[in-house]
């Protein structure tokens, strides 16, 4: 504890961030502290504060005038490496590289992008179930990211090897918390992104198909876009790419796992994969350490939260508030809100790959279904640490078709 937080009374110390965790136990506290102690802090970290209603995050998110991405954007705070537009900076600095990306994830470039998607899909689950099954997430879903963004960003051959092969390391490192590791390959990863913009400036393709290309000529104020933003755009995009996906499709399938029945409903009737993802990305949100820092004193849940201080959003709480969503440990493909989650964020610095976060979910599930007759779980599963929420680790064994 510091000498400021023994001091200060307002700074309790109201969970534990760090606990070691069970598939189920963050979700059990989560909703003791939503009824007990819903604005909680915790001194980990050097201190910070934790939002576990849904209204309460939902009015932090659409007020980006006083809470504020730029002084830290996940608790702990992991940006050491430079600034990462859009999600390091606030309104309006950080517009003209959201007006850059946002064409890049319409539903008609999505369209565009899933044959090859559900190709490199294919590619990886096949030898995983030929071979009857094993770790999902050391087998696949560590690998699929860094290929799907190889794709996004037309790398050449050797590019694209260089990211699939950093990417796996770096999210296996970030999930087991190996700090050393994680800067380690993020320097790497700020490589592959300045390769990445020297490639497009000698051969640079359509602005309009290709994304490095278009912040390249993206004009703000009629001036192009600093070349170190444009660099911590691309990193920036090659992370949060990374993240959800790999999280969440090893906690998904691990649900299917031990629900049989909802398995076969899914593999019968895959035309309700769709719907089965938005209820799993609002029962396993992966997110729980996105934060804002209020840039004046404000009170929230009757907690005065000072200027400065670092307030995480947690949404894998917000997503099972009873208040919102009735039943809500329950996974119910006919729930009326499950849009309402806020899985990937709210107002300005909602996810802008949130529709190829889907895609990505979506075509695994398919595809898993498609080629197996059943899978079941078959080992100790572990979990990942805060700030993400989900699987590290899935065994299953599985009956190819």
């Amino acid at each position: 504890m510091t000498e400021k937080q023994s001091r200060d009374p307002r700074l309790t110390d109201d969970f534990d961030p760090q606990a070691s965790e069970t598939f189920t136990s963050a979700h059990e506290t989560y909703a003791d502290l939503r009824k007990s102690c819903p604005v909680a802090h915790s001194n980990e970290w050097n201190g910070f504060w934790a939002l576990f209603k849904y209204d309460d995050i939902v009015s932090v998110l659409k007020d980006s005038k006083t809470f504020i991405t730029s002084v830290q954007n996940v608790v702990p705070k992991v940006a050491f490496t430079g600034r990462r537009p859009p999600l390091h900076l606030d309104p309006p600095e950080h517009t003209p590289y959201r007006r850059a990306l946002n064409p890049f994830f319409t539903n008609e470039k999505m369209a565009k992008l899933e044959p090859a998607l559900r190709q490199i899909t294919i590619d990886l689950l096949d030898p995983y179930i030929r071979a009857g099954g094993g770790d999902i997430c050391a087998d696949y879903t560590h690998r699929l990211p860094g290929y799907a963004f190889a794709e996004f960003f037309h790398l050449t051959s050797d590019l694209s090897m260089k990211i699939k092969e950093v990417t796996t390391i770096y999210d296996k490192a970030l999930q087991e918390a190996n700090d050393d590791l994680v800067k380690e390959t993020s320097l790497q990863l700020y490589e592959i992104a300045r390769d990445i913009i020297a490639e497009r400036k000698a051969r640079p393709l359509d602005p309009k198909d290709d994304p490095t290309t278009a912040l390249l000529a993206a004009r703000h104020e009629g001036k192009p876009l600093p070349d170190d933003m444009i660099l911590g755009t691309i990193r920036q995009l090659i992370v949060v790419g990374m993240i959800a996906p790999s999280v969440l499709i090893g906690t998904i399938l691990l649900y299917l796992a031990k629900d049989q029945t909802l398995q076969s409903r899914l593999r019968r009737n895959p035309d309700l994969i769709p719907k089965a993802v938005e209820e799993f990305l609002r029962l396993y949100t992966p997110y729980r350490g996105f934060a804002r820092t209020a840039n004046k004193d404000v009170t929230i849940g009757g907690r005065l939260i000072k200027k400065d201080e670092p307030i995480a959003l947690v949404y894998a709480s917000a997503n099972r508030d009873e208040a919102v969503f009735p039943n809500p440990d329950e996974f119910d493909l006919d729930r009326p809100n499950m849009k309402d989650s806020v899985a990937f964020g709210l107002g300005p610095h909602q996810c802008v790959g949130a529709p190829m976060g889907r895609l990505e979910i979506r075509l695994t599930l398919e595809e898993m279904l498609r080629r197996t007759k059943r899978f079941d779980a078959d080992g100790e599963v572990k979990m990942t640490r805060w700030p993400e929420w989900g699987t590290l680790s899935v065994p299953l064994k599985v009956e190819p078709v």
